[in-house]
């Protein structure tokens, strides 16, 4: 899922305090010897339709595990627009949950708090081994060379969603490249009508950063260097970008008001309204699309293309991860609900819920009974999907790069053309606010 910027001034605040002070945990108290007398808080991510239905496919699995090891849980669910202050703030006063979920996105930021519990060799062993996980999906759990202070849970990666009626009826294929896309994308735009080749979610901040970070991927770009410096303005930075922009700029394949979408939901509705032929969203989106009305059968799922010649990079490794605090006064307990959620059994239960994809390589995808769809989000993730930067620093360049894509979109929008000199200019103020960060 896709966790949301902090709020303004208390990532840094929070960050800045001294974490070793930090108290017990916010359990419920229990104590005594053995499991039997524990109650783990759990602070699971609203990953279902609501905070409701997410308690209506939790439960049962909680049972499950209380009925198995004794042990019990006490679940919240909280919703993406508060997880990330509430774990910084739970962090610095050391009221917290014994375990919780995060946005994978966040794994670097929350691991450099020193608050977390450190999942090293021995840790690792008892929930079943570091190899268990697919390997993409691990290495969003945090830098290399530390032990991680997350372990992943429910993986998602992008992939371009086609209506099979509108390329059927045009007589075209799904694209294999960049250039594909935009050509077919031209022919089956048609403004006078309000048709389009392409949605997107313009006004949205975490997807801009998004297709930001894996078209400058495909272009050999990269958004940091070795040492985690911005590199925004480095020429595979700048033609990534332009490509995003070029959507509703020199393409004019994707309606100028779709610039002012700032969900996913919205584009997702021209998609499934036929007013829009491709659509670039995540595994969940099969979710969204049913919502609308929009059934399986009428629609295909293949890789996003990279320009002929480029990098095959169709994705980053999005997801959510599970953390446990480092100041759990039931360590043992919490080890054995984190490898309860990543069992073979329960990622092959929780993953087809939730229609995101298991992140261990015993349980495969199910999310769906389309076996092309299954396989292509699989190979997306195995095979062309990078983690994000693993840096502290990946919340502000979301909201910095985000926010100049955003604006170059709304540029493009009114008509006014967008060169690759006011990319690098866009790209190069953005870079600027990192330094004030």
């Amino acid at each position: 899922m896709k966790p949301q910027p902090f709020a303004a001034g208390v990532s840094a605040a929070l960050l800045a305090v001294t974490l070793g002070a930090c108290g017990a945990s916010g359990t419920d108290g229990e104590t005594g010897s053995g499991d039997t007398a524990v109650t783990l808080t759990y602070w699971a991510s609203n990953q279902g339709a609501s905070l409701e239905n997410d308690k209506e496919i939790l439960t049962p699995e909680l049972e499950k595990f209380t009925q198995q090891t004794g042990i019990k849980v006490k679940l919240e669910v909280v919703p993406w627009s508060d997880l990330t202050n509430n774990t910084l703030a739970a962090a610095v006063s050391g009221q917290g949950p014994d375990v919780l979920n995060i946005g994978n996105t966040n794994a670097t930021t929350f691991q450099s708090t020193g608050a977390f519990y450190p999942f090293d060799d021995a840790a690792l062993q008892k929930i079943g081994g570091k190899d268990r996980f697919v390997a993409s999906a691990f290495a969003s759990a945090g830098p290399a060379g530390s032990p991680p202070t997350s372990i992943p849970l429910y993986s998602q990666v992008y992939a371009l969603y086609y209506n099979k009626k509108l390329f059927a009826d045009a007589g075209l294929q799904p694209p294999a490249t960049w250039e594909e896309l935009v050509s077919t994308a031209q022919k089956l735009t048609n403004p006078a009508e309000k048709k389009y080749g392409v949605v997107i979610p313009g006004g949205t901040v975490n997807v801009s950063m998004h297709f930001s970070y894996i078209f400058s991927e495909q272009h050999g770009g990269a958004a940091f260097d070795a040492a985690g410096k911005p590199t925004f303005t480095s020429p595979g930075m700048i033609k990534g970008v332009k490509q995003y922009v070029d959507l509703v700029s020199a393409n004019k394949v994707v309606n100028p008001s779709a610039a002012q979408y700032t969900d996913s939901a919205q584009a997702a509705g021209d998609f499934a309204r036929g007013d829009a032929a491709m659509y670039m969203a995540q595994t969940s989106g099969i979710n969204v699309l049913t919502k609308n009305g929009m059934t399986p059968d009428q629609y295909g799922i293949v890789p996003i293309p990279a320009p002929a010649g480029g990098t095959k990079i169709s994705s980053f490794v999005a997801g959510t991860n599970v953390s446990i605090f480092k100041n759990t006064k039931h360590l043992d307990a919490a080890l054995k609900f984190v490898a309860f959620l990543t069992s073979d059994e329960e990622q092959a239960i929780l993953n087809k819920s939730y229609t995101t994809q298991p992140t261990v390589t015993g349980a495969n995808a199910s999310f769906t009974d389309d076996q092309e769809k299954l396989d292509a989000f699989t190979t997306i993730l195995a095979e062309q999907a990078k983690p994000l930067p693993l840096i502290p620093g990946i919340q502000a360049f979301q909201a910095n790069v985000g926010g100049a894509v955003v604006a170059l979109i709304g540029k493009a929008a009114t008509g006014t053309a967008v060169s690759e000199d006011d990319v690098k200019a866009a790209l190069e103020e953005a870079q600027l606010k990192m330094g004030a960060s």
